[in-house]
């Protein structure tokens, strides 16, 4: 999910900043939030977002072949992992995702924990480890002793978001479940927007810039441009840039009005890439694959195995795959797969 929604309007005379929108949950555009690994037959909470980005209840969620569940009144739904497969798809309203089953791991294992070194003040993030529980509920995070939501849990993963009483800086996160309490160090971050100035007019070039609070290190953003339409990106609708580091830490990307309208754009924080994730997901498409494609999926998860640290060749290969598949799980598995490098 973007860390940074924006919307602006063109007649180019004015601009104004929206953080989210202002429409209600529906039932027909959600957002599934999953754990990024699940455990084979454990417990786990998901969640469904409405397009305003609030949880929304009562969405009937399909879960691999055969389960089904419904979000209750939070917003989120209990479920138990099947106790087999590589990979759970989980599909809603037109929406799916995808997360990795890992086997049951070992009784009386060393609890541990990680964090993201940086995370978005305004968007999820995953805490990653063990010893944590299936149920929500049951998994109580603090950031800088403030509560934060618990959107999605697993064994193995959280998903949380920060309390809008946050502040941008540094931030202990702690995590306690009924057994352990546990600690670790991040950093919070505001990613905020400042339009062209002066506001463009429609075949004029500016630049968009996005600043960052709360860290004066060097950080790897990815833009997502969401009206091509009505503002186009010089070097296409998706970037990933790096802010300059600082005092005054931001980043610029230059721009061209197409035409008067409402523009909007996402921002978020670029996460580490995972090949070993990668090569598990593509791993899955394959029995999904056309036949004439299976063959380039067993050589991109031999190519993630051999080398994780080049992982530019098969970035663009599923990127090309990507191009010509319609929607549906296969799709589901590659963006998940391309999601993790």
């Amino acid at each position: 999910m973007a860390a940074l929604a924006l919307c602006v309007v063109l007649p180019l005379t004015h601009a104004y900043v929206a953080g989210e929108q202002a429409a209600s949950p529906t039932t027909w555009a959600v957002t599934i939030v999953l754990p990024p690994k699940l455990v084979a037959g454990g417990p786990a909470t998901l969640a469904t977002l409405g397009v305003n980005g609030k949880l929304a209840p009562n969405i009937i969620v399909r879960l691999g072949p055969t389960d089904v569940v419904r979000t209750d009144a939070t917003g989120r739904a209990f479920f138990t992992v099947p106790s087999s497969g590589g990979a759970l798809i989980a599909r809603a309203s037109g929406s799916s995702v995808a997360a990795l089953i890992d086997p049951s791991p070992a009784e009386g294992g060393q609890q541990r924990m990680t964090v993201p070194p940086v995370a978005s003040l305004r968007d999820r993030f995953s805490i990653c480890g063990s010893g944590f529980r299936g149920d929500a509920e049951a998994d109580r995070v603090h950031i800088n002793g403030e509560p934060a939501l618990v959107l999605a849990s697993s064994p193995e993963c959280l998903v949380v978001i920060a309390s809008p009483k946050a502040a941008p800086g540094p931030a202990k996160v702690s995590v306690e479940t009924p057994t352990a309490q546990r600690e670790e160090m991040s950093t919070l971050v505001a990613l905020d927007f400042e339009p062209p100035k002066p506001a463009l007019t429609p075949g004029k070039k500016g630049w968009l810039t996005v600043r960052v609070r709360g860290s004066e290190q060097p950080l790897h953003i990815v833009v997502q441009n969401e009206t091509p339409g009505v503002l186009q990106f010089e070097k296409g609708d998706a970037q990933e840039v790096t802010t300059s580091g600082g005092a005054q830490n931001t980043a610029q990307i230059k721009v061209e009005a197409i035409r008067s309208g409402d523009f909007s754009f996402d921002a978020r924080i670029a996460g580490a890439s995972d090949p070993d994730a990668a090569r598990r997901f593509v791993e899955a498409a394959e029995p999904l694959a056309p036949e004439d494609v299976q063959g380039d999926l067993r050589d991109m998860a031999r190519e993630l195995a051999r080398h994780p640290r080049n992982t530019a060749k098969v970035r663009s290969r599923l990127q090309q795959l990507l191009s010509v598949t319609m929607a549906g799980d296969f799709r589901t598995l590659l963006d998940a797969a391309q999601s993790a490098l």
